[in-house]
């Protein structure tokens, strides 16, 4: 089921429309200027006609994956992809998308925000109509309805909702309060953001490093775009498949980037379930009835051959309903009924100065995500953003609560100005690593401690907010190059999880083992790097399954020994030696390409990778970022980079991977906003 999960999440949900009128594209004017790179700069009108040419110009890039996405949102995957994605697809009608989205659509979204779904849509029904081979039979066109559905759908899947009815369908019941740390273990994707005021910048500039870590192919890796109007739109940075918006950028006059945080914003009630009616539960000391409604799920079993098979979606007063061998389960989860996503991230898009963007984020529309924004005039601001339950006292809310009592189903948040948050520390700092808001900065002026415990809220730092407060925090006047170098940082901190666990390792292991011997003085002479010559990160990285925080680490020796004792005899086997340098076992690979790249698990320069054979290839971590600046005139200037490039699928395409050598050396390339500049320097424009 995770496999298909990762397939919608942050993307469009795709409704069956019966009208298949095409859409005229004269209705829109919009250009695509693509740049040396294959990046497209689409100018629209209106921000509509930006929506409109951003669409065309994603599908034209990925198509497949845009299209992969609108199946599995529309709850019709299983009926390409076959059984294994029937979960999906029961998932999307269980979330009840539809009847928020009918239900609100045109009260409580802004006219522009339709208009901008719309435009959208549209883009992708003209490349449809322009490309019919290339679509599924029925699955066009689509709406503006259909755009923002996507974004309510996404919504309980960026906190885990998949995970836990995971761990609820699985043969015993779950412990939440244990399996809550693996949840939350590095093995999730994470990101850096890091702004520097004028005051702590040698040149007096304003920077931030825009560096969200995402997986480096499929239906959530970032695409880059810009988007230009002459309605004041603006906005360079990265988005997902069917999103009309920027989620991280920056335009002429701010910038900003999210970073995954951990609030509590889901719970799990048991209920008592009536033994002579299945379809009622207990409920303040009464018998109530389950919300039922039959659904229809049509699946692929062999060629053109498909079942229809029906089954029941189940609510309760807490939510949806789900049945194990062990129990009945209802979960509640922040942002129910929600469906202003896309409409803060537009107003995050056009925000030119601090106010604004603050008054975008008080909509309370997204319901997680650490914020860090920095502006021309030198302002930096963090946000630890979650729409945060307010919880009854007295019960245990990490784990499994009773589901017939009233009184425990909150609908309260902590509000906007109760959440952590601090604007223009007096160190000129700030950071998110994944880690605590408390120490988001240097000094003094950290956020104090003030919502209870039962929000969840991390007080862990990762090993990459430790570099980052060791690097930049320690700097009293960072360079432009030294803001540049700290990004691209490689090494574990002394006081990260694998300090810990290398330290302890090498002080308790006995053995006489002449092989293994060789391979403690590997670890002993590790000076934790992760650059491509280190010779101690690989046997590190083969031994070590490390965690975020110290404190959720279960050091285990005997499961350490072994993973050491058989990536030694691995090492010596495959390469002839133990001393293996980074440059011959971790790559990027990319089509025929295959290139060694520095950095690893929870470091500044973010590298995850599987085993292929006798290599590790990377899969997620450091990906498309970017790093603005703004001079102390206020003007702009920007730089941005991709793992592979703008073409996403077409091998043949000379941006496929045209950034990647670019990438494994720790180079940039311009990420210009500026119109005359685009038009001039533009190697390919047209109207879609």
């Amino acid at each position: 089921m995770a496999k298909y999960i990762y397939l919608f999440a942050f993307t469009s949900f795709l409704f069956p429309l019966n009208d298949k009128k095409a859409i005229e594209s004269s209705q829109y004017n919009s250009t695509i200027y693509r740049d040396r790179w294959g990046v497209p700069h689409i100018y629209g009108k209106t921000d509509k006609d930006a929506a409109y040419g951003l669409a065309y110009a994603h599908a034209e890039d990925d198509f497949k994956t845009i299209q992969d996405v609108l199946l599995a949102l529309r709850g019709n995957l299983a009926s390409v992809k076959g059984p294994k994605a029937a979960p999906v697809d029961y998932l999307t009608k269980m979330l009840n998308i539809w009847k928020v989205v009918d239900k609100k659509y045109e009260h409580e979204l802004s006219t522009e925000v339709q208009e901008l779904c719309n435009g959208y849509a549209d883009g992708l029904n003209e490349y449809v109509r322009r490309h019919p081979n290339k679509a599924v039979k029925g699955l066009f066109p689509v709406s503006g309805k259909d755009i923002v559905a996507g974004f309510v759908f996404r919504t309980p899947l960026m906190f885990g909702f998949d995970w836990y009815l995971g761990e609820i369908m699985k043969e015993k019941k779950p412990d939440f309060n244990k399996l809550a740390l693996a949840h939350n273990d590095f093995t999730m994707y994470g990101s850096n953001v890091i702004a520097v005021a004028p005051n702590r910048s040698e040149d007096g500039h304003t920077r931030i490093a825009i560096n969200s870590h995402q997986p480096w192919e499929g239906p959530v890796a970032w695409y880059e775009a810009h988007l230009f109007s002459d309605e004041g739109l603006n906005v360079s940075g990265g988005l997902f498949p069917g999103s009309p918006v920027v989620f991280k950028g920056f335009n002429d006059s701010i910038a900003w980037s999210h970073t995954v945080n951990k609030p509590d914003l889901i719970d799990v009630y048991e209920l008592k379930v009536n033994p002579d009616n299945k379809m009622q539960y207990m409920f303040d000391g009464e018998w109530k009835d389950f919300e039922v409604e039959d659904v229809k799920i049509n699946v692929k079993i062999f060629g053109p051959i498909k079942w229809k098979f029906k089954r029941k979606v189940i609510r309760s007063a807490h939510g949806p309903v789900i049945r194990a061998d062990h129990g009945t389960y209802a979960l509640r989860y922040s942002g129910e009924g929600l469906i202003g996503q896309v409409e803060q991230w537009y107003k995050m898009n056009k925000s030119k100065n601090l106010d604004e963007f603050k008054n975008a984020l008080r909509m309370m529309q997204i319901p997680m995500f650490n914020t860090v924004y920095a502006d021309y005039g030198g302002n930096i601001y963090y946000l630890y953003n979650g729409l945060i339950p307010k919880r009854k006292v007295g019960y245990n809310w990490y784990g499994i609560l009773p589901g017939n009592k009233s009184d425990l189903i909150w609908d309260d948040y902590y509000s906007f100005d109760q959440l952590p948050q601090i604007a223009n520390p007096q160190s000129g700092y700030l950071q998110n690593c994944n880690s605590t808001p408390y120490l988001a900065t240097v000094g003094s002026e950290n956020i104090k401690k003030v919502l209870p415990k039962d929000t969840g809220i991390e007080e862990f730092q990762t090993n990459r907010a430790y570099r980052a407060n060791e690097l930049y925090g320690s700097d009293p006047s960072i360079s432009k190059q030294e803001f540049y170098d700290y990004k691209y940082d490689t090494y574990y901190s002394e006081r990260s999880v694998m300090k810990y666990a290398l330290d302890r390792f090498l002080k308790e292991i006995i053995t006489d083992d002449i092989k293994l011997l060789e391979g403690v003085k590997v670890l002993e002479n590790w000076d934790l790097s992760n650059n491509k010559d280190s010779e101690g990160a690989v046997l590190a990285l083969q031994t070590f399954k490390i965690t975020y925080d110290v404190n959720d680490f279960e050091y285990d020796y005997d499961k350490i020994y072994s993973d050491f004792k058989e990536s030694v005899y691995y090492l010596d086997k495959q390469f002839g030696k133990i001393n293996v340098p980074l440059r011959e076992f971790v790559f990027l690979r990319r089509g025929d390409l295959l290139l060694p790249v520095d950095g690893g698990p929870d470091i500044l320069r973010a590298i995850y990778s599987k085993q292929v054979k006798n290599k590790r290839i990377v899969t997620h971590g450091d990906c498309f970022f970017q790093i603005v600046e703004w001079d102390k005139n206020g003007k702009v200037r920007a730089e941005s980079i991709h793992q592979y490039g703008s073409s996403t699928l077409d091998e043949k395409s000379p941006h496929f991977s045209d950034q990647s050598m670019l990438f494994v050396d720790k180079k940039m390339k311009p990420a210009s906003i500026d119109r005359e500049t685009i038009i001039k320097e533009a190697v390919k424009s047209y109207s879609p």
